[in-house]
């Protein structure tokens, strides 16, 4: 780990500086008792010495310094990790540290589980009558909305939108519409599966689909990634017809995992018109 030629001004002085004070502030707020060291009587300054947090996370002391001081210095994951232990970071703090350092933060060991709350049933509730989906970051169906629910038929059982795009009939009743949009959806996909490469949720999806679908699987073969960005979506209703709808991808911030995935009739197509009549087919069909 050696000293670099540093840079004046600019994002990336920026960004050392705020890590200074970073990590600064974090040992200020730490006390010996806290990390499980004796106290050593009376302090100048509240907090932890540089020499502490070296020692818990088995760095050099001078090395230690340049980073806290916001020298431009070589750092690698392990050694982040070390940091993050003897300051006890927290899993946000953490990744706030990977990226004031310059680097990806490393995947997540896991998708916590969690229970659909009741607020994000309401989000998706409130989009209607326009659809709108609940989907992890392997893109299975969470949870969705009754426009959902008639305009993509599904039925409670588990479902994937990426496997929902390849093999639904109502997708591939429209074949020019379907063969444009499935390389920017096979694209993102690959892009959000380089997010978790121990995540073996993608793994299966892909491996099922490969088998199922020979178009997924040429297109996976091509190695093509795209950044997930708002897509048109069109299928073929068998009582409304030709649906198309704007798809607008947002994170859920407290579940990162998460992606409300809200659809807009297109403007210019008969999409919003077909969505009324269907909500009132729906309506007067009996319970």
């Amino acid at each position: 780990m050696t000293s670099t030629s540093s840079t004046s001004g600019g994002p990336s002085e920026q960004r050392r500086e705020a890590l200074r004070d970073f990590l600064r502030d974090r040992r200020a707020r730490l006390t010996p008792g806290d990390v499980g060291l004796p106290p050593a009587g009376r302090r100048r300054t509240p907090g932890l010495r540089r020499e502490e947090v070296a020692v818990l996370a088995g760095v050099g002391v001078s090395w230690y310094t340049w980073l806290e001081q916001g020298r431009d210095i070589s750092v690698s994951t392990e050694v982040l990790d070390a940091i993050a232990g003897a300051l006890r970071l927290s899993d946000p703090e953490r990744v706030h540290l990977y990226l004031l350092a310059g680097l990806n933060p490393p995947p997540a060991g896991g998708e916590p589980a969690a229970e659909v709350t009741a607020e994000i049933r309401q989000l998706l509730d409130a989009w209607a009558p326009r659809p709108a989906v609940l989907r992890d970051r392997s893109w299975n169906v969470l949870a969705f909305n009754d426009p959902a629910r008639a305009v993509f038929d599904f039925d409670g059982t588990a479902r994937n939108c990426l496997v929902t795009y390849f093999t639904s009939p109502r997708y591939r009743a429209i074949p020019d519409l379907w063969a444009a949009g499935a390389p920017a959806v096979v694209a993102a996909y690959r892009a959000d599966a380089a997010h978790a490469p121990g995540d073996s949720a993608f793994a299966r999806v892909v491996d099922g689909l490969r088998d199922a679908s020979p178009e997924f699987a040429e297109l996976w073969a091509g190695h093509e990634v795209g950044a997930p960005a708002q897509a048109v979506n069109a299928l073929r209703h068998p009582e409304a017809g030709d649906l198309h709808f704007d798809a607008t991808t947002l994170t859920v911030a407290d579940h990162p995992y998460w992606n409300v995935v809200l659809y807009n009739p297109r403007p210019g197509t008969d999409t919003e018109a077909r969505l009324a009549t269907l909500r009132h087919l729906r309506l007067a069909t009996p319970a």
